[in-house]
């Protein structure tokens, strides 16, 4: 009777998670503070590597097409830092703002599973970020002349990254505080020191020791890694050690991100 209650409940949460995903759309997408995070940043960082690339080189190295090549070398660690970036950045925004106006309660206390609850507000972010970045995809195909060789690979890639960052932005803001600032900059602790430490623009095999055994941890290197394998390039690990490392890691940030909801909401 049990099992078959639950099964009937399924459904019902599938709805409710995709109503707390439409909310998030309609409300947080066009925050001033969310397009800073998920779109002006990433695309900061990328100049400003891409500066570096081009600067560092040799004042005798032809301009022109080697430079439109150098920048579209970047267009893969682009994908996986707008990725990061843009998926969990939604709900450290929208979960506290709601808690201050005190509509998250209501939430909590809806006929609908926690689950259901931490599975909508991930869905947001995945959608924002999945939909942001067809941005520097599409820039670097039309203007960087990229080829994609692996296309199934780069959209699994995109797709499990997303659904992957957006349940840590999930997990994070369980933090029980009304202040968006407070999740932000719990959040940007983990998220700056990825960037380094996952071969997103520093290459593993250049990384010492101990920042390669870190590196192992890290959503964002299988993220990266497998985007290289869309575009053809050499992927440090098996395409299917990193589909199955992002499939872990999103189960992980939801179970825990369930238990500390649980916890701080009982």
């Amino acid at each position: 009777m049990q099992l078959r209650e639950k099964l009937r409940q399924i459904p019902l949460d599938l709805m409710a998670s995709w109503a707390i995903a439409k909310k998030d759309m309609v409300i947080y997408y066009l925050r001033p503070n969310i397009i800073v995070s998920g779109i002006l940043f990433p695309l900061f960082m990328f100049l400003a590597f891409a500066i570096g690339s081009i600067g560092g080189g040799s004042s005798q190295a032809p301009q022109g097409a080697s430079e439109i090549a150098q920048l579209g070398a970047l267009i893969p660690g682009l994908l996986a830092i707008t990725v990061l970036f843009s998926a969990s950045s939604i709900e450290p925004v929208s979960i506290p703002i709601e808690r201050r106006m005190k509509t998250f309660d209501r939430l909590i206390s809806a006929p609908m599973s926690l689950q259901a609850l931490v599975f909508g507000e991930s869905i947001s972010g995945f959608l924002y970020s999945v939909g942001i970045a067809l941005i520097p995809l599409a820039i670097g195909i039309i203007f960087f002349g990229n080829v994609i060789i692996a296309p199934f690979a780069l959209a699994v890639a995109l797709c499990l990254a997303s659904l992957c960052f957006s349940s840590m932005g999930t997990l994070f803001a369980a933090y029980p505080t009304e202040n968006v600032g407070e999740v932000m900059s719990m959040l940007n602790l983990v998220r700056f020191p990825l960037i380094f430490l996952s071969g997103v623009f520093i290459p593993l095999s250049s990384l010492p020791g101990w920042g390669q055994v870190i590196a192992y941890f890290s959503p964002l290197t299988y993220t990266s890694d497998l985007i290289r394998f869309g575009y053809g390039a050499t992927s440090h690990l098996s395409p299917y050690v990193d589909t199955v490392a992002l499939l872990a890691f999103i189960i992980a940030f939801q179970a825990f991100g369930n238990y500390l909801y649980r916890k701080f909401n009982e």
